[in-house]
């Protein structure tokens, strides 16, 4: 039977708008203890919008930790309180790229961090594309400013992955997992298998 890695006591160390750390002291395995930082995530959502001509929608935005544009998917944060994270999904693709979907899939389920960070990422396949206008209350403000969006072949953003021109890990997931959809037809979960 596996260990339990049970929490002996636990001290949040920051708390900000959007992450927190805390420090969890484990009972590791042979009943020594442990001191693990965690920082503790509400969560997001990603988007592999694909239209009728096999284009995946890609936005490239600044990512201050990085110092640099990066190419991405859709995606946002989880910050709506008991909002489902694909009705966060549909919320996303109008904010960002101003886009409804007819059929939604659910792609993956992934931790991108799990070494310190208990973020879900929940990502969807989006087809059936058609434009809409932004949320009322929505407003593009800081990087979304500088944000640009392209329509890019799927294969050619395939080769992107491979190229290392996309980076993002939520990005390269979406891209490879929707290629591989178009190439297997693979059984996916229901959406509210999250």
């Amino acid at each position: 039977m596996p260990h339990s890695y049970d929490v002996v006591a636990s001290e949040e160390l920051y708390a900000g708008r959007i992450i927190s750390l805390r420090k969890d002291t484990v009972v590791m395995p042979g009943g020594d203890e442990s001191g693990r930082e965690v920082v503790h995530h509400p969560g997001a959502v990603g988007i592999v919008a694909l239209d009728d001509q096999d284009r995946v929608v890609m936005l490239r935005q600044y990512r201050h930790p990085v110092g640099e544009h990066l190419w991405e998917v859709p995606a946002g944060l989880r910050d709506v309180d008991g909002e489902p994270p694909v009705e966060t999904a549909r919320r996303e693709l109008a904010e960002e790229v101003q886009l409804s979907a007819e059929r939604w899939s659910l792609l993956t389920t992934q931790h991108p961090s799990p070494g310190f960070c208990d973020e879900l990422v929940v990502l969807y396949l989006a087809e059936g594309l058609s434009d809409v206008a932004r949320p009322d209350g929505f407003t593009v403000e800081h990087e979304e400013l500088d944000m640009t969006v392209e329509r890019v072949p799927l294969a050619e953003a395939v080769q992107w992955v491979f190229d290392g021109k996309i980076r993002n890990s939520l990005a390269v997931i979406g891209v490879l997992a929707a290629a591989q959809v178009r190439a297997t037809t693979p059984q996916l979960r229901p959406l509210d298998a999250v």
